[in-house]
């Protein structure tokens, strides 16, 4: 009897979804943040080389 009960209140609770699916979110948001970063940092990388060499070949 107890054990249903318990069982029948685990359910009917939402409060551990709604901190899952909060973390899901902030999952998503950190991805996409990393993967912004990244390619922005490879577009820097590019355009600092292409200065580089323009100076080097200026001297």
């Amino acid at each position: 009897m107890q054990i249903a009960r318990f069982i029948k209140k685990f359910t009917r609770d939402e409060e551990g979804v709604t901190a899952i699916e909060y973390g899901l979110i902030a999952a998503l948001i950190a991805v996409t943040i990393i993967a912004a970063v990244t390619l922005v940092g490879d577009n820097l990388v590019l355009v600092f080389t292409e200065i580089s060499d323009a100076l080097a070949a200026a001297l």
